[in-house]
């Protein structure tokens, strides 16, 4: 056999007993539903609608069945008043919580609080005090905020010095309803202001509030940083909130180079008794990627 023909074989012997070890796994848990896991992971909307249908109340009652406790809805303002009482009144009945929304401030990098415009920081805190408005209904405790964009023709610590102004007036209309604001690095593009773990934590000790931390999101720090625990240990004080996706490709864990069980450990072991939020795709679509996304956190939280 030619070697070239041998490696493409082995690669597809290789991927056939990936995938058939994958949907055996998938086919065993069934017997773990209504199970809790060690850590509160939180699906999104969408992610279980080929077994529990379209609405969203069905999805969150069936994400319950499986064991979750918890949810999250980044465009929960958009939503109407009575969806959001209703999606409040179900997590308070069924004892869930709900995970964060994004704070309403335009697109991540529009509106950008590090130019010191007045314009912009008013569409951000006329966002925050909305949301406080919105988390009241849904009981939530987290919201997310990106500050936005560089303003490239301004020194990068005065640039930093307005987003810590900016979130200081924000942390200001939280804190009385004890809801964290959680900033969140991102990777989508290097016109982002804020795309590092230190560079949150920098900012999170100079606004000095409860009610401003950090989100870090193990995908986007993955691509930006890596070096996942060592960076979670080094600015543990600030953060407030996890979210996750493999790398590459942002799907369930085992997808990509991301060992989320040991990542998962680590948060156990640290205490954590916060939400992890499943933010990703996934890899397969219909009933049976759904059962494939299920076993891939049932077999991360076996640590």
């Amino acid at each position: 056999m030619k070697r070239t023909d041998f490696i493409k074989n082995s690669g597809l012997i290789f991927s056939s007993l990936l995938l058939s070890s994958r949907r055996a796994s998938a086919e065993n848990w069934e017997v773990l539903d209504n199970k809790t896991f060690k850590l509160d992971y939180a699906p999104h909307q969408g992610m279980f609608s080929a077994s529990a249908g379209k609405n969203f109340l069905d999805q969150i009652k069936y994400m319950y069945d499986l064991g979750f406790r918890s949810i999250e809805d980044n465009g929960m303002p958009g939503r109407s008043v009575e969806e959001q009482i209703k999606i409040g009144e179900l997590l308070a009945k069924l004892g869930m919580r709900m995970g964060v929304f994004v704070v309403p401030k335009g697109g991540n990098g529009q509106n950008t609080l590090a130019a010191n415009k007045k314009e912009h920081i008013e569409i951000f805190l006329n966002g925050c005090r909305q949301s406080v408005e919105v988390a009241k209904r849904v009981n939530a405790k987290w919201v997310t905020v990106v500050p936005g964009d560089y303003a490239r023709h301004l020194p990068l610590g005065v640039q930093t010095a307005n987003v810590v102004e900016a979130l200081k007036r924000g942390a200001e209309i939280f804190e009385p309803h004890g809801i964290t604001m959680v900033l969140e690095p991102l990777s989508d593009t290097p016109d982002l202001f804020l795309r590092y773990t230190d560079q949150a934590y920098e900012i999170c000790k100079a606004v000095d509030s409860p009610s401003c931390k950090i989100l870090y999101d193990v995908y986007h720090q993955q691509k930006n940083e890596g070096n996942i625990i060592n960076n979670l240990e080094l600015c543990w004080s600030e953060i407030a909130y996890i979210q996750v996706g493999d790398n590459p490709g942002r799907k369930e864990p085992f997808t990509g180079e991301i060992n989320y069980k040991n990542v998962f450990k680590w948060l156990y072991n640290k205490g954590y008794k916060g939400i992890v939020g499943m933010e990703h795709g996934m890899s397969q679509s219909g009933v049976e990627g759904e059962k494939l996304l299920v076993a891939a956190y049932r077999k991360a939280d076996n640590f």
